[in-house]
């Protein structure tokens, strides 16, 4: 399938592959690109199937998802993968399929297995997903998400993502089949170097899954950030500056 890219710096740099989580779309790693990024990479990140501009159509499943990134892959040879929630877990997912395709990664508050009645949860609530009363409703909802978030960054989130039937711009039965797919066993962890940002009240990236990646990972690198799940919102300088400290730390 042919992915949507929104794309930032020049193309002869290393390239940073970016994967966001279910629910949302490529220009979240905006500010982070141009912020943070591009002096030194160029930064690119797809909407994934089911999400943004990219097509909507089934399969919906991990090994899908997977062969989309891969595809975009072959033409990219990224230096670096990273992901954030659904997104991470595609990062483990490539690097167990193919090692070789994740030369490093970077986790954020990565879905590496979530609880099964956490899953259940989200995926009922988006089995029913109506449209918003309203941008200000819609707004709000992602508040409600993102407490310590800027209201500029919601506000770009309104701009970038909101339909004019108010829904935002991902199909709700790829995101409910996505988040029973979250919990099935995680793969095998990568070996390569690895950051993992962990959000300070998430409940997605479980204590039970940084134990994991702990005890498994090659060479890993924890940074442990304020706010909740959605770290480039709620954590956005916290986040960057590890980010940018792992770069330059593992910069071959």
């Amino acid at each position: 399938m042919r992915l949507h890219l929104h794309e930032w710096g020049d193309r002869t740099l290393p390239t940073i592959l970016c994967l966001h989580g279910v629910k949302a779309h490529g220009a979240r790693f905006r500010r982070l690109a141009e912020e943070r990024l591009t002096d030194r990479f160029h930064v690119v990140a797809p909407d994934l199937r089911g999400h943004g501009r990219s097509p909507w159509d089934p399969p919906w499943s991990l090994p899908a998802h997977v062969d989309d990134v891969e595809e975009l892959e072959d033409d990219l040879s990224p230096a670096v993968v990273l992901g954030h929630s659904f997104g991470g877990r595609l990062v483990l997912e490539l690097a167990a399929r193919s090692p070789r395709r994740v030369p490093r990664a970077i986790l954020l508050d990565p879905a590496v297995q979530v609880p099964r009645d956490v899953a259940v949860a989200y995926a009922t609530e988006e089995a029913a997903r109506k449209p918003f009363a309203s941008r200000d409703a819609a707004l709000e909802s992602r508040s409600a998400e993102a407490e310590r978030a800027p209201r500029e960054f919601l506000e770009e989130e309104m701009d970038a993502h909101l339909t004019d039937e108010l829904r935002f711009r991902y199909s709700p039965l790829a995101a409910a089949t996505i988040f029973g797919e979250l919990a099935g066993n995680p793969p095998a962890s990568p070996r390569c170097p690895t950051l993992l940002v962990v959000a300070e009240t998430t409940d997605i990236t479980t204590p039970e899954a940084v134990t994991r990646l702990e005890d498994t990972v090659g060479e890993l690198t924890i940074a442990r950030v304020p706010g909740g799940h959605i770290v480039l919102w709620d954590a956005f300088a916290e986040t960057a500056d590890a980010i940018e400290a792992f770069l330059a730390a593992t910069e071959s």
